[in-house]
């Protein structure tokens, strides 16, 4: 009996395995038709649509008057960081300015494959910046390519968001966002009617302020590392009204001190941030664009900031007199933008950022700005728009007690182009 009884547990079992790998292959099965059908489908897609390319950009001339005075290589702009730090520093008052250096090209692409669109932007502007500051010279701007839920290249930080800058003339903008185009590869998995979600890997980099000890030969030798790239993630969610919008970043700083002597000044921070923004729609002719922006050592996230990293004093320590620390702020930005008309149109606005100053800073480091601007835009056909903007901003340092205010008149002229191929 024993015996017998052994059998049939083992026939049991012998059948439970076949049940089992009958079960196994119908779903493998089905799993391979539904792929087979899903591949059919997106090939099919792919046939039916074809690539396209197209061409795009804009000129587009800045001409207007300075009543202040700014750093020459940011002449037609109204970048608080830029303005004075003491009186006199860059000259006298009054300076005209004219260029073209806001002129754009781009070139997007969308070529069909089996596993969705394949997209690609390349898009370039005249505007200078680091060592060709204040020149008209070829600065890129976009270097992108997507393919279903992941895109990598040069493209807007996730940490940003780029439909809240107002619809102004003066180029660089207000100085309380989040602005910053960032090499990065990115994951988007969710795209939704209703909400979507971003994550991605960024090129680290941040700035320190050597403060009063600038000079000092132990500080020549400190050395930035960064162990890991910055981290960011958004999240928006559309409505009828508007949308709002959450984005929040990550990042690890180091430095190392390579100087042998009898001080150890290496040290690390984290840095962090988190970005609100939203576009609310107050009527069929207005939009208001607003953000906020809280945070430590992110300042070179932000469209108009300083340092991310500040002298602290700790002189209580032989060996480590000073010590780095990232630099808390916040930031805010305000706009409206209102259709006077089909042709008319006006944005006016408010910014501003403050920083909370480590004490090891100068007396005349960068503490708080304040950007404001109101203008008046006419189109009098599709794709050519003229239009004059009065713009004023402030600079507050850190201990001092010394402010600097500027103050502009700007007119532009722009005309749109775009040429299509295929599709």
């Amino acid at each position: 009996m024993p015996e017998r009884d052994s059998d049939n547990s083992m026939k049991r079992k012998r059948r439970s395995r076949r049940r089992s790998l009958s079960w196994l292959l119908y779903v493998a099965l089905l799993s391979a038709n539904a792929g087979a059908a899903s591949a059919q489908s997106a090939s099919q897609g792919a046939q039916d649509t074809k690539p396209s390319m197209e061409i795009y950009g804009f000129t587009m001339l800045d001409m207007g008057h300075d009543f202040t005075q700014i750093h020459p290589d940011w002449f037609d702009t109204l970048r608080v960081t830029k303005l004075p730090s003491f009186e006199d520093e860059f000259g006298e008052d009054n300076n005209t300015f004219a260029g073209v250096r806001q002129s754009r090209l781009g070139v997007r692409s969308t070529t069909p494959t089996e596993l969705g669109d394949l997209k690609t932007t390349f898009e370039f502007e005249l505007f200078g910046t680091g060592v060709d500051s204040g020149q008209t010279t070829f600065r890129l701007r976009h270097a992108w390519g997507e393919l279903g839920q992941f895109g990598a290249g040069q493209y807007w930080s996730p940490f940003t968001d780029p439909d809240v800058f107002p619809n102004s003339l003066e180029y660089w903008g207000p100085t309380g966002l989040a602005w910053y185009r960032n090499v990065q590869f990115r994951w988007t998995p969710v795209t939704a009617e209703h909400h979507s979600l971003i994550f991605a890997l960024e090129r680290p980099g941040a700035s320190g302020d050597q403060g009063v000890y600038a000079d000092r030969i132990e500080l020549q030798n400190i050395r930035a590392r960064f162990p890991a790239p910055d981290f960011t993630a958004a999240y928006k969610m559309p409505r009828d009204w508007g949308y709002a919008r959450v984005a929040g970043q990550v990042r690890w700083i180091k430095w190392d001190d390579v100087l042998v002597d009898r001080f150890g000044l290496s040290g690390s921070a984290t840095g962090w941030g988190g970005n609100l923004s939203t576009n609310l729609k107050a009527g069929s002719n207005d939009v208001i664009r607003g953000a906020f922006v809280v945070g430590e050592g992110i300042q070179n996230s932000m469209n108009d900031s300083p340092v991310d990293i500040g002298i602290q004093n700790n002189l209580r320590n032989a060996v480590t007199p000073i010590v780095g620390k990232p630099l808390p702020m916040t930031a805010l930005s305000v706009f409206l933008d209102h259709s006077w008309s089909a042709r008319f149109s006006t944005a006016v606005g408010y910014s501003r950022q403050d920083i909370d100053n480590t004490d090891g800073q100068a007396a005349i480091a960068f503490k708080s700005g304040q950007y404001a601007l109101a203008n008046l835009l006419y189109t009098p056909v599709p794709n050519a728009m003229v239009g004059g903007e009065l713009q004023w901003g402030r600079r507050t340092n850190f201990s001092d007690g010394f402010s600097s205010d500027g103050l502009k008149l700007q007119f532009s002229f722009k005309y749109n182009f775009s040429y299509k191929l295929g599709g």
